[in-house]
């Protein structure tokens, strides 16, 4: 038996073809923003749909609060903006019917094909984007980060053989919003960590990001789509040091004035 957890805000414009991939599953629980759209209004129209709300604080709190809520043994996440292909259903059928051993995964890796502004990116550091998002329920849980939290798993893992399809980022103006978003996270994160900054810092994190997903992880081959996403990802790494360097500025000067 299994439950298929979608995390979602305002999703109109993905949910439908993302339930079409998974309305075979026993149980399709989407774990909603309190989304102001029609996302909610597309989801009820699925019998095997239940929906549960909670405020967004960040991506992996979310799921592990819902986690724990889903009914099936199994349990599959996946994004408002990924697509489960009819070959990745099948695959993914055949492990949650068959039975379960002490010496079988309890969780398992899937590959994603990444598109950016609709193109396929098979370079860039993209081309071994794989995930854990089919597990046991009380076998897997998020690691509590901001942002990029893996999964801790209490097992085995295996990986699938078919893939997970990402629609990610559909326009520029969409990137820049989620850099703004994500690299407070970051920041956030790294400051926790005891990381530090300044312009030494900032500039090297900047061009190496370029440099390492551009040259070394081969984006060039993906032609101007991998161009402008690895220029957009080595600005999104300047904001983020550019933030933690603010944010220690900040520290210092209210620890002198305490």
């Amino acid at each position: 038996m299994l439950t298929v957890l979608i995390p979602t805000f305002n999703e109109e414009k993905n949910i439908r073809q993302c339930i079409e991939g998974v309305k075979w599953a026993d149980e399709i629980l989407i774990a909603d923003s309190f989304s102001t759209d029609k996302t909610l209004e597309i989801a009820r129209q699925y019998p095997n749909v239940r929906i549960i709300q909670r405020e967004y604080h960040y991506s992996t709190s979310q799921k592990n609060w819902a986690i724990p809520q889903a009914k099936n043994d199994w349990i599959l996440i996946v994004d408002a903006d990924e697509r489960v292909s009819p070959e990745l259903a099948e695959e993914i059928k055949e492990i949650v019917k068959g039975e379960f051993k002490e010496d079988t995964p309890v969780a398992y890796w899937i590959r994603r094909e990444n598109f950016y502004l609709g193109k396929r990116i098979k370079f860039c550091g993209w081309q071994n984007d794989k995930v854990i998002r089919l597990f046991r329920k009380g076998k897997a849980i998020y690691e509590d980060k901001f942002v990029h939290g893996e999964m801790i798993i209490d097992g085995k893992v295996g990986i699938l053989k078919n893939s997970l399809k990402h629609y990610t980022i559909e326009n520029i103006s969409e990137h820049l919003k989620k850099i703004e978003r994500y690299s407070t996270w970051k920041a956030m994160e790294k400051n926790k960590r005891g990381r530090t900054s300044g312009i030494s810092v900032i500039a090297g994190k900047t061009f190496f990001k370029f440099f390492r997903d551009y040259f070394l992880r081969l984006g060039f081959l993906d032609g101007i789509y991998g161009f402008i996403l690895c220029g957009i990802s080595a600005f999104s790494e300047f904001i983020t040091y550019s933030k933690l360097w603010k944010m220690h500025k900040d520290e210092k000067i209210s620890r002198n004035t305490d």
